[in-house]
């Protein structure tokens, strides 16, 4: 029954020690120390024989004091700790999302109500013609100017949050009052409105920089972006609109060098970016490739550039962890300009397209050279290596653009032989990964999207193509076997399982194509039936249906030989999965399906194929029991 009195006296403790460190909180404020107080509070009487002290004034008592007493007589009670108290574990999250929901949301739409309110008065004295069109402008400008200006009162309270919302709607009301000076009203030239919202703009920039506010600079640039759009009349110019647009990237660049304001940068190129779409939909033809071209290199120079000279938005200079805008950038950056370029000269030149591949893996190449001096040494390496990614990935398109058919796969290939090299002679994981990647388009698609015509057995273009990949591939599994890291032996693992399935694949496929050119000549007159030419097509079949029983027993004696010499159970294990499907295909096929005499050879082969093998084993060349009874707890039997 104690329960609820015991909770009573938990919270009038939290209550007593929060008041006296609010008390001792003030008396610091007056220029005392909270422990000369209590240490006043607390002391003890002092000896007769001591000559008293002089009385002294008592400080006259305030309020405050009335209600926070000493820490002394607000003493927790034994064994309790604040932070284990019902009081203590209320969420944080809780108060902080309300604080933000009024604070910042309720403010924002109050704001946007009273807008709107606004409004709709001013929409019916227009509509009943109570304010002119030059009374309506001069009205939105002179409001617009005195939000701006009453939104300072607030800044100096400290109410910033409310002060920047105020700001953006005074700022909005001046783009919009100059936007229907011209285009509504027709009030003054195009000139006169451009200039008056870039002072806008300019003056709204300077704001920012006063008062270390990035989001007064984003208002400033976004108005600046508007800019053409609200001032447009339909018409191409082109050199103004990009050499406008070139000047705010431009000082949006330097500014994000001086302060670290990196989210200015997203919204330029997000900016730029869909004007230039807009632009490029409804104006562009082939005859403006030049200056086009000319400003989306401009464009992606600049933000190429960015990455690398825009400070951190952390605090701390020399920082090791990037920016993940800095990196988002670089490599969205990258692809819009690729595609830009792309969709301009598709139709033109393909060669050039190919070439600008490269020349953009160059650029890139270089780009990973060069250091972001704001960031350190750790963050540096991973700029690095993205721009390093960003240039393979370019080679890795160019080839496929400016080569066909087999030509794209070969090219994959020995791209990722390249790389398996480069990244083995300087140890890079990154190198590694690309060239894996680039070996895996190229095996794919081999297998998928190649379609060869081969005249002559082995010597042809199709064997060409698989012992490249063949060899690539045995480039993987030497390198990741000589590694001993669990990544490097998975790898070396999986090529060599690849490596031996596209072997057996390339030379199924010299099968198959021989075969069809025996039945070709069977039948001279395919489009004429004779009762014989079954018969030699029949044969044929079966011929080829025992080459390729041979041939996988072939392949899995050489696999097994492998694994004896090299001591690899992974090859024997290889060889032992490929000799049971043959085991499979002789006993269940070649049956039914092989006349007589390549039904006894089929069996015979495999019967000594097995013999010698299960001879192997039994003599124990490997040792594999000894090795198997040295294990602990194996049974000596």
């Amino acid at each position: 029954m104690d329960h609820p009195q015991s909770e009573l006296d938990l919270l009038r403790a939290q209550v007593a020690e929060l008041t006296s460190r609010v008390y001792r909180l003030e008396l610091a404020l007056q220029g005392k120390s909270a422990s000369a107080a209590e240490s006043k509070l607390t002391a003890a009487p002092k000896p007769a024989s001591e000559t008293p002290a002089p009385p002294q004034t008592p400080p006259a008592v305030r309020p405050t004091d009335r209600i926070f007493p000493p820490l002394e007589n607000a003493a927790l009670p034994p064994q309790t700790s604040l932070a284990h108290t019902p009081l203590a574990r209320t969420p944080l999250a809780q108060a902080d999302l309300e604080s933000r929901i009024g604070s910042h949301w309720l403010n924002r739409i109050g704001i946007t109500a009273v807008l709107v309110g606004v409004s709709y008065f001013l929409k019916f004295a227009f509509d009943n013609n109570w304010i002119g069109a030059s009374g309506r402008v001069t009205i939105g400008l002179l409001a617009g100017i005195a939000v701006v200006v009453w939104s300072e009162s607030f800044r100096w309270r400290d109410y910033r949050v409310f002060s920047y919302s105020l700001k953006a709607v005074g700022i909005g009301v001046l783009y919009l009052s100059l936007w229907a000076a011209f285009q509504l009203y027709h009030l003054v030239p195009a000139g006169v409105a451009f200039v008056a919202m870039l002072a806008v703009t300019a003056a709204t920039a300077v704001l920012a920089l006063a008062q270390d506010a990035e989001i007064l600079a984003a208002f400033a640039l976004a108005g600046g972006f508007l800019t053409p759009v609200l001032l447009s009349t339909g018409e191409n110019h082109e050199l103004q609109l990009f050499g406008y647009v070139a000047i705010l990237d431009a000082a949006t660049l330097v500014l994000v060098t001086y302060k670290a304001w990196q989210r200015l940068l997203v919204l330029s190129f997000a900016s730029t970016l869909l004007l230039y779409i807009a632009w490029y939909g409804e104006y562009y033809a082939g005859s403006e490739l030049g200056w086009t071209l000319g400003f989306a290199t401009l464009f992606f120079a600049m933000f190429a550039v960015g990455p690398l000279v825009a400070r951190p938005a952390m605090q701390e200079e020399g920082t090791n962890k990037v920016s993940l805008i800095a990196l988002f950038l670089a490599l969205v950056n990258a692809g819009v300009y690729f595609m830009e370029v792309y969709a301009m000269y598709e139709g033109v030149n393909k060669t050039a397209t190919a070439w600008f591949a490269l020349g953009l893996a160059a650029v890139y190449l270089g780009l990973s050279r060069l250091a972001a001096p704001h960031y350190g040494e750790a963050a540096q390496q991973a700029i690095r290596l993205l721009h390093l990614g960003l240039a393979i990935a370019f080679v890795t398109i160019a080839i496929p653009i400016r080569l066909d058919a087999h030509w794209i796969t070969i090219g994959w290939l020995v791209e990722a032989g390249f790389l398996l090299w480069l990244g083995d002679r300087i140890r890079s994981d990154l190198l590694n990964a690309f060239a894996l990647a680039a070996l895996a388009l190229g095996v794919a698609r081999l297998l998928v999207f190649d379609n060869f015509s081969t005249t002559t057995l082995l010597f042809n273009t199709r064997m060409m193509t698989y012992a490249i990949a063949i060899a690539v591939l045995g480039g993987v599994a030497w390198a990741g076997g000589k590694r001993g890291d669990d990544a490097s032996q998975t790898a070396s693992a999986v090529a060599t399982v690849v490596l031996n399935l596209l072997a057996l694949i390339a030379l199924s496929r010299e099968v198959a194509d021989f075969y069809w050119r025996q039945m070709a000549q069977a039948t001279p007159h395919p489009m004429r039936w004779n009762p014989a030419d079954y018969a030699r097509i029949r044969s044929v079949q079966i011929a080829r249906d025992f080459t390729y029983s041979a041939l996988w027993m072939a392949y899995g004696a050489m696999l097994m030989i492998a694994g004896f010499w090299r001591r690899s159970a992974f090859v024997r294990w290889q060889a032992l999965v490929l000799i049971a499907l043959t085991i499979g295909k002789v006993f269940i096929f070649d049956v039914s399906e092989l006349d007589r005499g390549y039904r006894i050879v089929s069996f015979i082969v495999l019967g000594v194929l097995l013999l010698a093998i299960s001879f192997v084993y039994q003599r124990d060349w490997l040792k594999l029991s000894k090795a198997a009874a040295a294990r602990p707890g194996a049974d000596p039997r």
